[in-house]
């Protein structure tokens, strides 16, 4: 058979409703992973549901139980082929956020698909059930197309934990660095830049949360008798905020902000637009660092953003100053700012502007990755994709959120290649959450024709790939 016939049995498959009841399927599974009590269905998700595919395609596969969280197990599958062929990594994630059943739409139940149209509701049809069930059936027709091979090696992780922060997917990726070794990493999550736009993200920007605690004294003092006295923590906090990050979002702490941009990101991303469907708020032109684009300020810079503040009672004010002030922060940052120093940053920029008495806490980080757009996996991704769809796939060097991809970047060393199957306006994590069926029929083709060409790659182009 051919390329050609691993695409039609991938659109059969979707076109005759298997797609369909298998994804509603698992949906079924109330997999929250931030639910205590949902060990027992996280485990069953991946013996009773997954094991059992994965084995009919050929795979050897088990349950790796987490060293961190016992909460969140990942599964861990073969296919192994020849020596010679390249391997590839997939990775995917079986839990969902909470679903919070009282707040969707009359009629929808977020453990059932509820198909409208276009749109199929159900919690984890966009993130991440309905795109690793895409990738598994891709593979699948694929090893039919080819009479019982598929002409690489591949091995599945898939997470039960990524809603969780993915606790223990790092210590898993360093025990069984060996097992998990590839070539290469394909894997699905998130939105496209828009639902007809096939896209690619070759990483992601990481994330720092801080604290910063303003605590002056042990209770509030009517602001009468002493206001003119004593110091205002909220007044100490805002001041010392303000000298972090201007009044149009510009990093003002040098320590934390990036080199300046790659030529080669900035030339992928002149190619890209920041979403504006009807459902995306309205970008704002003069907000963030000058002289960028709205694409490179959301995917090629660092952002410091002022999460939540309080100080007294914001819902019953009293005359009075407050004992302490607080403010939640997060910068997101891109490759080649030093993240882990954030602290010691923050700390010395605070005290040289004559604020020691601000508090700087940590709270915890996720590495930034970005793989080069001029990577030759990237180029031979997207010459896949344009022989599938006829279209040029937008490649987004990092994504403007942050996603576990570090465990496979700099864990593994592999190079990443991410081709989501959703688009902006899913609801992912909301409720009313849904997949468009035209785009995942699509993805079905996209990833059907990927894998086909995989087996097709010779081993000298292996050997030499960036």
């Amino acid at each position: 058979m051919t390329r050609t016939s691993a695409i039609e049995l991938a659109t059969e498959y979707f076109d005759s409703g298997q797609f369909k009841t298998d994804l509603d399927r698992r949906v079924s599974y109330r997999t929250e992973s931030q639910d205590p009590e949902s060990a027992t269905v996280m485990h069953a998700y991946l013996t009773d549901e997954i094991i059992p595919h994965v084995e009919r395609m050929g795979f050897t596969a088990r349950v790796v139980e987490n060293p961190v969280s016992s909460n969140h197990p990942f599964l861990v599958a073969h296919r192994y082929e020849d020596a010679s062929y390249p391997t590839v990594l997939t990775y995917g994630h079986g839990d969902v956020q909470l679903a919070h059943k009282p707040d969707w739409r009359a009629g929808l139940d977020p453990w059932e698909i509820v198909m409208e149209d276009d749109r199929w509701y159900g919690r984890g049809t966009a993130d991440n059930k309905g795109q690793h069930t895409v990738n598994l059936a891709a593979l699948e027709r694929v090893v039919q197309a080819r009479g019982g091979r598929l002409g690489f090696n591949v091995t599945v992780l898939l997470d039960m934990g990524e809603e969780s922060g993915s606790p223990g997917l790092n210590e898993i990726c360093e025990l069984l660095q060996n097992e998990l070794s590839a070539d290469l990493l394909i894997a699905s999550d998130g939105p496209r830049l828009a639902a007809e736009n096939p896209t690619l993200f070759l990483g992601a920007r990481g994330a720092v949360n801080f604290t910063l605690t303003v605590d002056s004294r042990d209770e509030s003092h009517h602001s009468g008798n002493w206001g003119g006295v004593l110091s205002n923590p909220a007044i100490v906090l805002a001041n010392a905020l303000s000298s972090m990050v201007s009044g149009r979002g510009e990093i003002l702490v040098k320590g934390l902000r990036p080199s300046p941009i790659p030529a080669s990101v900035r030339a992928a991303l002149a190619d890209i637009s920041v979403d504006t469907s009807p459902e995306s708020p309205q970008i704002e032109e003069n907000w963030g660092e000058p002289g960028l684009t709205p694409s490179e300020r959301l995917f090629g810079w660092n952002t410091l953003e002022i999460l939540a503040m309080t100080a007294g009672n914001p819902d019953g004010p009293v005359n009075a100053i407050p004992a302490s002030a607080r403010a939640h922060c997060q910068l997101r940052f891109v490759v080649g700012t030093d993240w882990q120093a954030a602290e010691s940053i923050l700390r010395e920029h605070l005290d040289s502007r004559g604020f020691p008495m601000v508090d700087v806490n940590v709270e915890h980080g996720v590495a930034a990755t970005r793989l080069d757009p001029e990577n030759k996996w990237v180029r031979w991704t997207l010459a896949s994709l344009a022989a599938t769809t006829g279209k040029t796939a937008s490649v987004l060097p990092n994504l403007g959120g942050t996603l576990p991809n570090d465990a496979f970047a700099d864990v593994l060393g592999l190079p990443t290649i991410w081709i989501p199957h959703s688009y902006p306006g899913c609801a992912q994590h909301a409720p009313n959450e849904h997949l468009l069926a035209p785009l995942m029929r699509e993805a079905m083709q996209i990833m059907a024709g990927l894998f086909w060409d995989l087996g097709e790659l010779d081993p000298d182009w292996l050997s030499t790939a960036d």
